[in-house]
């Protein structure tokens, strides 16, 4: 059919109103969740390492807790009780609100549905993660022989910290009255932490400084913030980071200086997010 040359007219007409009513399709520092504006892209503090465990289930917003996340911008960044989706999106959170681009790896030890969501023959993935601004290599995932009432393990990646290769491992140890479950974690964790020269290992342990089962990790790595230390006269100054008063939450380093610790409360987790800025060279 062939139109008109005042027919074309018309409708090009229609469609520029239309234009100007609407707005163009994608403007400008469109963004994700709708109305949040896009920062610019930023670099990440490259000797600053991050701990937090997220709290899962707590149904909170996960451009919340990108936002935690991109207050501090750590260089590397363990998370525990992660589901693989969440940290999916809390990963684009990160690179299309804030910026900041990150690499990850993951430790899943368990499929629940009841968690992480997912289909009854697919449920999702649930464990540990780590986010590096620099690729990560040598990716190992250890499930404990025991994991106590739910299975828990430890995951380890090679990457770079303050400019050096350094090996990462991200934990979260048994809950609860479980003291001879964690004991024996602990053991296998400080085992693999021992093996390497320079090390930092992040996670829910669990346990505060004082804690038996914790010993083993004790001899082997110092907490980032060099008050803290399991101490029998209780000379040692720990941090709480949790809501209930108590320190679960350690940066352990070995063969790493320390230069600043700093616990964060936040209202998107039952754990404060733990961070610290470290020297390797």
């Amino acid at each position: 059919m062939v139109l008109g040359k005042g027919t074309w007219l018309l409708a090009g007409a229609a469609a520029l109103a239309c234009m100007v009513i609407v707005g163009p399709s994608e403007p400008s520092g469109a963004v994700f969740a709708g109305s949040r504006p896009v920062e610019p892209v930023r670099d990440v503090v490259p000797n600053r390492v991050m701990t937090w465990n997220i709290c899962n289930p707590c149904d909170e917003d996960n451009v919340d807790r990108a936002a935690e996340i991109a207050r501090f911008a750590p260089q590397v960044i363990g998370l525990q009780e992660a589901c693989v989706r969440d940290v999916e999106r809390i990963r684009d959170y990160l690179e299309n609100l804030h910026g900041l681009v990150y690499h990850v790896e993951y430790g899943t030890v368990l499929r629940n549905r009841g968690r992480c969501g997912g289909w009854p023959w697919r449920p999702g993935a649930f464990g540990q993660a780590i986010l590096s601004a620099a690729p990560m290599t040598d990716r190992v995932n250890v499930e404990y022989p025991d994991g106590g009432s739910e299975d828990r393990g430890y995951m380890a990646v090679t990457t770079k910290v303050d400019g050096r290769p350094v090996r990462v491992f991200n934990t979260h140890l048994a809950q609860r009255r479980q003291e001879a479950v964690r004991a024996d974690q602990a053991a296998v964790l400080a085992t693999a932490v021992a093996r390497h020269e320079r090390a930092i290992a992040l996670g829910d342990f669990n346990a505060v400084p004082d804690a038996p089962e914790l010993s083993r990790m004790w001899a082997r790595a110092s907490d980032a913030a060099p008050q803290c230390h399991p101490s029998p006269t209780g000379s040692g100054t720990c941090e709480p980071t949790t809501d209930w008063h108590l320190k679960f939450d350690y940066v352990f380093l070995r063969g790493i200086a320390p230069l600043k610790h700093r616990v964060q409360p936040t209202a998107y987790s039952d754990h404060h997010l733990v961070h610290a800025d470290v020297d390797l060279k």
